[in-house]
């Protein structure tokens, strides 16, 4: 694979201008000293710098405070607001208060992927085209003036062509130090950026930004990655790393870490590497000054991990995900025995709905706007009724029915006249949203978009009973266990252990019922095929996402089956162009209650 490197040591072109040293750009001070501006003399003469380095995560294609699956402002039942025209009036109002060139702007990944507008520039009118256009996401982060930004998970989704042209696009560099080229196993992205912060005593601030992403990427997105990009973990590249930017003078050394901190994983004995692992890292890599935590969608304002070996304090902070919050680190540095040392660390969040949309973001951003609300708007057909996920979570509902028909009916056509043409289809589906919607009445691309968020694409793989079963307790764990007689909370319901909605599959095509008054593991109660218990030995073809099929969510078996056949076309365009074929969608055709929660027999609701 090319690799097509190119080397960031300095502030990006977006970020105005420098004195350029060695390679490397000097920001300017914008103060005087004692000013407050980031530096001044402290108590006693030391001598004292002040900073700030500002992050984002999780953005996945907000750059708007728009919702295009509802086609509005964006809202939720907190009142959070989304975007980078939000996030770029509280770095603007940072920058003004700390002196512009006493602040750093980064981000710790999963940019490109999320929204109408992202899958747009992807798919309908690509990045990649020849004269194709720039990526929103790219053209606001160079307005804005990123500085760097670690590569997430989902920015493989798309493929590796597409992230190439948005590397190319964007004026700051995409850190992946554990992403490697698979062939010589050397950083397939640039691993870190080293900025430098003028202060006024002719010694400069150098302030290491290491990125790191997330192994799972050889899993969910084995198709794009297999044989090209591998991706070792997070705690054994730091390790090697950070005594490296130490060596080469790094004053202040952060991770941008696409990793969340709580020190789960979803691999199960897939990997040999932890999924959140940043605080794992800084308890155990020594010399890390904070560290930038994504993926995991939770805030995390502050949160202190002393280091075992150097017994010191690591500041960990996690903005929540689409721009809705901004972390500020706020560094206080004293020159000591002849070179700059930490003297104070500390992080807080910024909520983006205590201000406007810079008018510059939007203004630069409205005709992509424009045309990705025309597209979503598209008519594909009608609905015969009104259908909802809202009870999706613990009810089989029509809507999610409709998914697993649909993937169904495709995946037995594709197998007719074959090998498997005989062999029984089921098929998976999870609530990806519980506010999606199909409206009685005209259905729109937007509509069928919201059922289904992902970039999925369709797999057939081969199961025995046994395995079915299996696979449905070991979903069945998302349901926290409820005694039989006592009161039902459907909001406390869900998500166990914290099981996201994603990780929660049922399956069409059988019929069960789940006990949730039973301990994990013996909660599938009457599972039939055909109106007959199932067969352990029988064979089935389960009609399957790629994330799970690859072994998102460490699922039983699923990953381990046999292929028998696969579609690079996302479920959502399928979904799409079912709904266009057959013009009208009426759940009488699809729509039954192929499984129930009891407790003891009787249902729960």
């Amino acid at each position: 694979m090319a690799v097509g490197r190119r080397t960031f040591l300095g502030t990006s072109a977006a970020t105005g201008a420098g004195v350029v040293l060695g390679g490397v750009v000097v920001a300017p001070a914008e103060a005087a000293p004692g000013s407050g501006k980031g530096h001044g003399h402290g108590h006693g003469g030391a001598r004292r710098y002040a900073f700030s380095v500002m992050g984002t995560t999780d953005l996945h294609g907000n750059a708007l405070n728009w919702d295009y699956f509802t086609d509005k402002e964006f809202d939720d039942a907190d009142h959070n607001d989304v975007g980078l025209s939000k996030i770029s009036t509280l770095v603007n109002k940072l920058r003004a208060e700390k002196g512009r060139h006493n602040t750093l702007l980064i981000d710790a990944g999963d940019t490109i992927q999320g929204t109408q507008l992202s899958y747009y520039y992807a798919k309908v009118d690509p990045i990649t085209a020849r004269r194709g256009p720039v990526h929103p996401m790219a053209r606001a982060m160079n307005a804005i003036g990123y500085d760097a930004a670690a590569l997430g998970n989902h920015e493989f989704n798309y493929g590796l062509e597409v992230l190439r042209k948005f590397e190319e696009q964007c004026d700051f560099p995409l850190l992946g130090a554990n992403a490697l080229d698979a062939k010589t196993l050397r950083p397939a992205f640039e691993p870190y950026v080293m900025k430098r912060l003028r202060t006024p005593y002719g010694r400069d601030v150098r302030v290491a930004v290491l990125g790191l992403t997330n192994p799972g990427i050889a899993i969910w997105d084995k198709v794009n990655v297999q044989g090209k990009v591998t991706f070792p973990g997070l705690e054994e590249q730091a390790a090697k790393w950070v005594p490296k930017l130490r060596s080469m003078g790094a004053d202040v050394v952060l991770v941008s870490a696409h990793s969340g901190a709580d020190g789960s994983s979803s691999y199960g004995d897939q990997l040999p590497y932890v999924e959140n692992a940043a605080a794992l890292v800084a308890e155990r890599v020594p010399g890390i000054d904070a560290i930038l935590v994504g993926h995991a969608h939770v805030e995390i304002p502050e949160r202190v991990v002393v280091n075992r070996e150097s017994g010191k304090g690591v500041v960990l902070s996690e903005p929540l995900k689409w721009g809705q919050r901004l972390t500020v680190f706020d560094f206080g540095l004293v020159w000591e025995r002849g070179r700059w040392v930490v003297e104070s660390a500390g992080s807080r969040v910024l909520n983006s709905n205590t201000v406007a949309e810079d008018r510059r973001i939007t203004r630069l951003l409205s005709g992509e706007h424009k045309k990705v609300v025309a597209y979503v708007n598209q008519v594909i057909g009608s609905s015969a009724v009104a259908m909802s996920t809202v009870e999706g979570p613990y009810k089989d509902v029509p809507i999610i029915d409709l998914i697993n028909h649909v993937q169904s009916e495709t995946v037995k056509q594709e197998l007719a006249g074959g090998e498997f043409a005989e062999l029984p289809v089921l098929s998976q589906a999870s609530c990806f949203s519980r506010t999606a919607v199909i409206p009685a009445g005209e259905v729109t691309i937007r509509d069928a978009a919201g059922l289904y968020t992902f970039e999925n694409t369709l797999e057939a793989r081969l199961l025995t009973g046994a395995q079915v079963r299996e696979y449905l307790e070991f979903s069945a764990k998302y349901y926290v266990r409820t005694a039989a007689g006592a009161p039902v909370d459907p909001a406390k319901l869900t998500n166990s252990e914290g099981t996201p909605d994603y990780n929660y599959d049922s399956l069409s095509g059988v019929t069960y019922e789940i006990d949730i008054a039973k301990p994990v593991g013996s909660r599938i109660v009457g599972l039939s095929f055909e109106g007959a218990p199932l067969d352990d030995t029988a064979r089935f073809v389960l009609a399957v996402n790629n994330y799970r099929a690859s072994g998102g969510g460490n699922f039983p078996h699923v990953a381990g089956a046999q292929q028998v056949w696969a579609s690079s076309d996302e479920i959502r365009n399928t979904i799409i162009g079912w709904v266009r074929e057959v013009g009208t969608v009426d759940p009488a055709g699809f729509a039954s209650v192929g499984w129930v929660l009891t407790r003891d027999g009787v249902p729960v609701f």
